[in-house]
């Protein structure tokens, strides 16, 4: 079968990753400005993957003129297939991969997994040879899940970044480099693949040791013992525990450690 001549909407890091990605695939890719003329643009395109901000979906989708045999599609992972109306081929292909820059971004879309929704023909169809392009891997996500499904990918990705930021913050105060961490995060996220969350769970708040969460937050400075907390009682819920009170527990997410406690 030959691949779709596609023309995508958005020369930044998505844009230029699925550019790129698709044009290594074997695919004809024009990749333009999503202030260009898109109906000139996209004259003779059977796809249209729109890679513009979120907020200029619903718009940029407006001005292009609709067609009975043309698939536009977006990949924002939190917007539906209502920001495509009008269009009788509308999609959606959001890749659960950070892209940080054009070319790492190619790179990670190949067997990247993908959420995509869509009218029958333009998902079994379109969508999925975008998919399969790139050798990825395709789940179903209908639009009333849609905006929950973007809040796990945000807490998988940008989460996990606020929270080696803390790490880096943290160790630095011993004396200890984000670096000498990293090999842990690895090897963590290698035991939630293997054995999952609840039985790659370990540490002091999996064993009940309030004590060394105590040493812990009377260690920690102030600023960052509410984030600490927080993720303790994430912690808590998925050993089955609730952190004592002294130590905040049975409060809403996000308070603060009291003071010193008696760590014994």
């Amino acid at each position: 079968m030959t691949p779709p001549r596609t023309l995508v909407v958005g020369d930044g890091r998505a844009g230029g990753a699925f550019g790129r990605a698709l044009t290594a695939a074997g695919w004809a890719v024009q990749v333009c400005h999503h202030g260009d003329d898109l109906d000139a643009a996209a004259d003779g395109a059977a796809l249209v993957l729109l890679c513009v901000p979120d907020a200029a979906v619903g718009a940029t989708a407006a001005g292009l003129v609709p067609s009975p045999t043309r698939v536009v599609a977006h990949c924002a992972g939190s917007l539906g297939l209502d920001v495509l109306a009008g269009h009788p081929l509308a999609a959606s292909v959001h890749p659960l991969v950070a892209l940080p820059d054009q070319v790492t971004g190619a790179r990670r879309l190949e067997g990247a997994w993908f959420a995509v929704a869509g009218t029958p023909a333009a998902a079994a169809g379109t969508a999925a040879e975008v998919v399969a392009a790139m050798g990825g891997r395709m789940v179903a996500v209908a639009d009333r899940d849609r905006v929950r499904y973007h809040a796990a990918a945000v807490v998988a990705s940008n989460h996990m970044v606020a929270l080696l930021g803390q790490v880096q913050r943290i160790a630095a105060t011993a004396g200890v480099p984000l670096e000498a961490y990293l090999d842990l995060v690895r090897a963590t996220v290698d035991n939630v693949a293997d054995l999952g969350p609840v039985a790659a769970l370990t540490g002091p708040v999996s064993r009940g040791d309030w004590g060394t969460v105590a040493r812990h937050l009377d260690a920690l400075p102030p600023d960052e013992c509410g984030a600490y907390l927080a993720m303790a009682r994430e912690a808590a819920r998925l050993a089955g525990r609730e952190l004592p009170g002294h130590l905040g527990g049975g409060g809403p997410a996000g308070g603060t450690h009291p003071g010193p406690v008696d760590a014994g």
